[in-house]
């Protein structure tokens, strides 16, 4: 191969890499830059108690995602109504409530963000209110545990009415 010929093939190549490096770099700057879904601005599509979605999902956790999750996986908007059983803070000072009632095997975690914590600070232990957020994980039970996991709801608020 002829010296000329090494060299174009060279400049080919690193315009190729340049290139891809510049369509990729667009592309993950479109995707960080996406507007997130504002939870609290849209109507929620279920309205449940806690018991009843996580009874769903212990039975059929393929059906209950399958009700409750959009095509692409993400979750529905959900308000849960529910009774307050424990109040928390996690390790990002965000206030988690756990919904659940007397008889029940788990609950519905809730996770509050950081300008809805306050919101959150109002409720008390045993009292009964709506939860509005969008599902992370269903309930289901581990056996290795030998525990109920409970259904996780996150970018939460409370509903008033």
């Amino acid at each position: 191969m002829t010296k000329d010929k090494k060299k174009k093939i060279r400049k080919i190549v690193l315009l190729t890499i340049l290139f891809g490096a510049l369509v990729g770099g667009a592309i993950v700057f479109y995707l960080w830059n996406m507007p997130h879904i504002d939870v609290q601005a849209q109507k929620a599509d279920f309205s449940v108690s806690s018991t009843s979605i996580v009874n769903e999902y212990l039975k059929d956790e393929k059906a209950a995602n399958a009700k409750y999750l959009g095509d692409e996986g993400d979750s529905k908007i959900f308000v849960i109504k529910g009774t307050v059983k424990s109040k928390d803070t996690d390790m990002n000072n965000q206030v988690t409530i756990l919904l659940q009632e007397a008889n029940d095997k788990a609950g519905v975690k809730c996770v509050f963000m950081a300008e809805t914590n306050n919101n959150a600070n109002t409720l008390q232990i045993g009292q009964q209110t709506k939860i509005k957020g969008i599902i992370r994980s269903g309930a289901k039970y581990d056996e290795d545990l030998e525990l109920y996991e409970d259904v996780l709801l996150e970018k939460c608020d409370v509903v008033t009415e």
